[in-house]
């Protein structure tokens, strides 16, 4: 995927009305670095102001769609401070929310993992089309951090949202996904990419005004119920936990640091038993 755009960790391509966004990182299973962050927001803005592109498909290279925000990129900046931690949690949040906000449809394209940020990731777009291979999750508590954009409650029952928060799930199954309604429709594996841009052509090939002002019309719903200011809320909540910091997250941390992120989750790992 090519673009005049010359991105390090994102690939975009503009084909038949669509645009289409890779995270490219492979190699780390596509980590939301601050640097993958600010590529995806400059990728963002050159197809919302694009007349060609109607519709934007986000997906991942390799083995899956991402692991979440970048927990090496942590280690390594090791942030400390409520300035320093509002400036990582808002580039978070606000990139996220790029795919809500967008007049744009947007369309997730997942494979493989999708857990913690990239889950939210996917949760922020209008429709998630998954492979059967997709896994979904929110594991942030059971390392010791917060939520950042807390979509989840807004996607599917309290219940439901509940058990996968706090019980830091990250193998809830595609199928699982789909009768949760946090994905649109799940597909072979493989097949999720080549069932979205079908999707996203024909979208494109209709009145982009009519589809734009349907989104917003759609989307007035959630402004109305207050979504908006519930996750800006609940991103303040999440500022005070990481500015001050859980015991969980520094232990984590700390092993992460003298032993590797591996031996860190595998720390993680052997603190729960298996549900």
């Amino acid at each position: 995927m090519s673009h005049a755009g010359t991105y390090q960790l994102i690939r975009v391509e503009k084909q038949d009305g669509v645009g289409q966004l890779q995270l490219h990182r492979p190699e780390r299973l596509n980590a939301l670095s601050k640097e993958m962050l600010l590529e995806i927001g400059s990728a963002m803005t050159a197809f919302e102001q694009d007349d060609e592109v109607k519709v934007i498909v986000l997906s991942g290279a390799g083995r899956g769609f991402s692991s979440g925000f970048d927990l090496k990129d942590q280690m390594a900046r090791n942030p400390k401070g409520s300035k320093v931690w509002r400036e990582i949690l808002e580039l978070d949040f606000q990139t996220t929310m790029l795919f809500w906000r967008c007049p744009k449809p947007t369309i997730a394209a997942v494979h493989g993992p999708c857990v913690a940020g990239a889950f939210e990731m996917a949760l922020a777009c209008d429709m998630t089309i998954a492979g059967a291979d997709a896994v979904f999750g929110e594991p942030e508590l059971r390392f010791g951090a917060g939520i950042v954009t807390m979509l989840l409650p807004w996607m599917t029952s309290p219940k439901h949202a509940k058990r996968i928060i706090f019980s830091g799930q990250d193998n809830v199954s595609a199928q699982l996904a789909m009768d949760m309604g946090l994905v649109s429709e799940v597909v072979q594996a493989g097949q999720h990419l080549d069932k979205a841009m079908r999707i996203a052509r024909n979208i494109a090939r209709m009145d982009p005004d009519l589809v734009q002002q349907t989104k917003k019309a759609i989307q007035k719903t959630y402004d109305m119920q207050g979504m908006e200011a519930a996750l800006s809320a609940a991103l303040d909540i999440d500022h005070a936990i990481e500015s001050q910091g859980s015991p969980d997250k520094v232990k984590f941390m700390d092993i992460a640091r003298s032993g590797g992120l591996q031996a860190a989750l595998a720390w993680r790992a052997q603190r729960f038993e298996a549900e």
